[in-house]
């Protein structure tokens, strides 16, 4: 049967997506009851995620007769800490025992034992545990039934977005100072167990922090039963202005003698939109799947994106026929949309080491950074980690820029260039004493053995690993993969305002590693 909440002619907007999985997992519910928990989850990683369900060969089609679909559900959720000690809980539904929280910690270890990648999920006694930890607690889902478990993490882990907004922090400190608000946002959130309002936005119109601005609305707003849950109706700004920023991170490993082993780019598209009204967004990019579709040709270059991932406030059936990104944006700032690109790219900063080691007594570092970009372009805020061993002393610097330091906290020399423009070229030169070689020299124990019991990787091999040089920038008005903001059209067809569209480019180091040579 033709499915209503991905066709763009139905009457209300598509529900809210939340990261995309909602609306596949509830699409698909048929093809996910016979499998167990453990099973679902691993499911998702070939399914196709956020658009209308298709025939798996892996999955079956056609249930039992008997069968009835079940959505997401949870029984109660639990705050613990490290230990497994409760700190906070809430019981939805009243059908499990809620001492079966105290059988988590010995299951986990179990679990943690039998193989080296826990899941996220396991059964005991006819309980299912769904789980995730975020800094130092543990948020729990008990159920009964054979739910949708990817649906559940998901809400967990919009639980804990919500109470970052709300608290700044999650953390023990913050449960036990909230608690109230706590509650009430639980409440909120779920209901009989069944997963309602995420959207922090929402939720702060009606559960405030401060108690006397409950008079204000008695209420809970619009939003929270309406199509679009993610914004509010009445919204009114003097100047109506939309700020998008295109920010990709490129992540990198290079071996000591320059070949890129690695290499991808994050790419995502932040927002900031301070609209009136209920407009509608059109975003158009030089995507190479659009091109082909629709049969147009581009002038420049056009990017084949991956594991694209969307707000829930975008059309996803508009996106699939024609690649046209059309929603109506929440208010403020949100995130629209993220991607990866796996293709080979060059180091934008390129970085040569070399080491020397002098009568095992001391070690040199002699550094080359060159700026593989246009002139045009320049990177801000560059740094250059060098490790070294944890027992170097006495350090001196050369260089022909910026600012050299020893940072013994990381057993790092740390390089700072504030501005490192385009195809330039730069010198370092480092050189540290080694106590402790010097000691094991006296005793006879030579420079191998010295450099062998620094941590820093100079010694010899299977006496430490050694640890990679890494480089820290920001690039500003640049993008490594080429994407470009073809157009972004607003239109409101009440109010039918002027606006204003910025777009900014911006290119920032991810996890950039350089291995470091051996000492000669």
């Amino acid at each position: 049967a033709h499915d209503p909440r991905f066709d763009d002619t139905a009457t209300h907007h598509p529900p809210a997506l939340s990261d995309r999985l909602t609306p596949c997992l509830a699409a698909r519910p048929r093809e996910l009851h016979d499998t167990t928990l453990p099973t679902v989850v691993n499911s998702l990683a070939s399914a196709p995620i956020g658009f209308p369900p298709t025939a798996s060969p892996s999955l079956p089609l056609d249930p039992p007769p008997h069968w009835q679909p079940e959505l997401a559900m949870a029984s109660a959720v639990f705050f613990l800490d490290l230990k497994g000690k409760t700190l906070l809980a809430r019981n939805y539904r009243g059908d499990i025992p809620m001492s079966a929280v105290e059988k988590f910690p010995v299951l986990l270890s179990e679990a943690e034992e039998d193989s080296s990648a826990v899941p996220p999920c396991f059964s005991h006694e006819g309980i299912n545990y769904l789980y995730i930890r975020h800094n130092n607690l543990y948020l729990l889902a008990l159920t009964k039934r054979n739910t949708n478990a990817a649906e559940i993490l998901l809400f967990l882990h919009k639980i804990v977005e919500v109470f970052t907004e709300y608290f700044k922090a999650l953390e023990e400190e913050s449960i036990r100072d909230n608690f109230v608000i706590i509650y009430e946002l639980l409440d909120e959130m779920m209901d009989f167990g069944y997963p309602q309002t995420t959207e922090s936005k929402i939720l702060q119109e009606y559960i405030t922090q401060e108690s006397h601005k409950l008079e204000i609305q008695a209420r809970p707003p619009i939003a929270v039963t309406n199509a679009v849950s993610w914004r509010s109706e009445g919204i009114r700004y003097r100047k109506n202005e939309v700020f998008l920023d295109v920010v990709e991170s490129l992540n990198l490993l290079v071996s000591a003698n320059g070949n890129v082993l690695r290499s991808e780019i994050l790419g995502a598209i932040k927002m900031k939109c301070y609209l009136s009204g209920m407009p509608e967004l059109r975003l158009g990019l030089n995507d190479k799947v659009m091109f082909e579709t629709t049969g147009r040709t581009t002038r420049g270059k056009a990017i084949e994106m991956e594991d694209v991932k969307f707000h829930q406030c975008v059309r996803l059936s508009r996106f699939e026929n024609d690649r046209t990104i059309s929603f109506i944006p929440p208010d403020g700032e949100f995130e629209l949309m993220s991607y990866r690109l796996n293709t080979q790219v060059k180091p934008l900063i390129w970085v040569e080491c070399v080491v020397e080691s002098h009568s095992g007594s001391r070690i040199e570092y002699m550094l080359k950074a060159r700026a593989q970009f246009k002139r045009r372009s320049t990177a801000n805020n560059v740094e250059i980690i060098v490790p070294v061993p944890d027992d170097a002393d006495t350090p001196r610097f050369r260089t022909n820029i910026g600012a050299v330091h020893y940072a013994p906290e990381q057993s790092a020399i740390v390089w700072k260039i504030k501005q490192f423009g385009g195809n330039k070229e730069f010198m370092m030169r480092a050189e540290l004493g080694l106590p402790s070689v010097r000691g094991d020299d006296e005793h006879g124990g030579g420079m191998t053995g010295g450099f062998g019991g620094s941590m820093g990787g100079i010694g010899a091999p299977g006496k430490g690993a050694k640890r990679p040089i890494q480089v820290k920038f920001e690039i500003p008005y640049f993008t490594t993969s080429g994407i470009q903001v073809r157009y972004l059209k607003i239109t409101e067809p009440k109010l039918q305002y002027p606006s204003l569209p910025w777009v900014r480019y911006i290119t920032q180091s991810g996890d950039i590693a350089v291995r470091l040579p051996d000492a000669v």
